[in-house]
């Protein structure tokens, strides 16, 4: 289903930002919003982290989280870390920071040692949006479904586990908060990792680790994992499932109960894969790479396959960040080529081009209102874009819903 004429110039022009955020002194790598608060937090190449106030456009605190040969190459924030943010360097650490009414903490909260050094930026487990576009609580959705039982790897010891002396279960039987998993790739460059954020603890390797020799297995021979997306699908009963792209241009789906070969492969990309986002019910999403191709794809839970639902060719190569609004009608790229793409997600159709930025794009994002969508780029600047917000009930749609209740 590739089309090339989906970026015609659309007849109105492109929108400008409605604020542009200085204040880095390097390329800014990437950007997330607080799941609740007016703020955006922003990581720069030289170890900066700051946090913005999206009303007033204002810098409320900043820190240098890791060193500037590292620099902060990701960060992320989700309602189950409460009022905190992590931050990923090439220095092999994430690190945690508080939101305190001072600003970011001083010191880091917690610190977990990967120990890896790539191009692939974290991943918090994602759950399925409720229709209102909020987060459900992972507990309550998954009532009466058997826990969760992740073996822990001890990460200081041996790669694999001992049938014989049995298997310590994740936090002594304790069901599996997602909220509380970090997914990232691992030391070795092809492998996808599990972390427990609040003990600091790597619970498992994706493909799982064993006696036997690992240097033949399918996935090694994809190269790199250039980019993952951990979600808890609705169909799942709560089992964590990750979606990981590589060198190659592939994208493997992973269940955590079957650790030693992914459910399903697609190659949607003649080059790197770089990019990858699921929408808001965690039913498709879209990935990008170093070709000049956007795939947006749905995905079959009772399958466990991949299905393409719009292949889109774009001008210039290089796609560098994706996201998914979160009420799932529209989709953004950053681009290589200084150019922020938005779609609409359903049709596949492009809908605006947006050419603030005078360097490369490193990510986009969608704030959880749906309201803003922040772009960050090389050129040390972030833009705040709004665009098709969504529409507020008026009366007579509050007067229904108050009858129907």
């Amino acid at each position: 289903m590739a089309s090339s004429d989906r970026e015609r110039p659309r007849r109105r022009p492109s929108p400008d930002p409605v604020a542009v955020l200085r204040g880095h002194r390097a390329a800014v790598s990437d950007a997330c919003f607080h799941p609740a608060l007016p703020l955006l937090f922003s990581g720069a190449a030289d170890g900066e982290l700051r946090i913005w106030d999206t009303a007033s456009h204002r810098t409320v605190s900043s820190i240098w989280a890791h060193g500037g040969a590292a620099g902060v190459y990701s960060v992320a924030s989700g309602s189950g870390l409460g009022n905190a943010v992590i931050s990923q360097g090439r220095d092999g650490l994430c690190k945690g920071w508080a939101i305190e009414e001072a600003g970011l903490s001083r010191r880091p909260i917690f610190t977990i040692k990967t120990s890896t050094y790539h191009f692939c930026k974290m991943s918090l487990v994602k759950v399925p949006c409720s229709a209102h576009g909020t987060q459900t609580n992972l507990s309550r959705s998954n009532s009466g479904t058997e826990p969760q039982r992740v073996p822990i790897v001890d990460n200081t010891g041996s790669d694999g586990l001992n049938p014989a002396e049995g298997t310590q279960e994740y936090e002594q039987g304790s069901s599996l908060d997602g909220q509380n998993i970090l997914t990232i790739a691992g030391q070795e460059s092809f492998e996808v990792e599990l972390w427990d954020i609040k003990n600091s603890t790597k619970i498992m390797c994706l493909p799982k680790r064993c006696s036997a020799n690992m240097t033949g297995h399918p996935t090694k021979q994809k190269g790199l994992c250039m980019a993952v997306q951990a979600f808890i699908p609705c169909a799942s009963g709560g089992y964590v499932n990750i979606l990981s792209s590589y060198e190659d241009g592939s994208t493997l789906w992973w269940d955590v109960r079957k650790p030693g070969s992914p459910l399903s492969s697609v190659k949607y990309h003649s080059e790197s894969a770089l990019s990858i986002a699921i929408d808001g019910l965690c039913t498709g999403g879209i990935s990008g790479g170093a070709d000049n191709k956007i795939a947006m794809f749905a995905l079959d839970h009772q399958k466990g396959t991949f299905s393409l639902r719009n292949e889109i060719e774009i001008e210039r190569p290089g796609v560098a960040g994706t996201a998914i609004r979160p009420d799932n009608k529209i989709a953004a790229t950053a681009g290589w080529d200084h150019r922020i793409r938005v779609y609409n997600y359903n049709k596949g159709n492009a809908l605006a081009i947006l050419k603030y930025h005078s360097a490369t794009c490193a990510a986009v994002t969608f704030s959880h209102d749906c309201k803003l969508l922040a772009s960050c780029s090389a050129d040390t600047t972030v833009a705040l874009w709004e665009l098709y917000p969504p529409k507020t009930p008026g009366k007579v749609d509050i007067a229904i819903e108050e009858v129907e209740k």
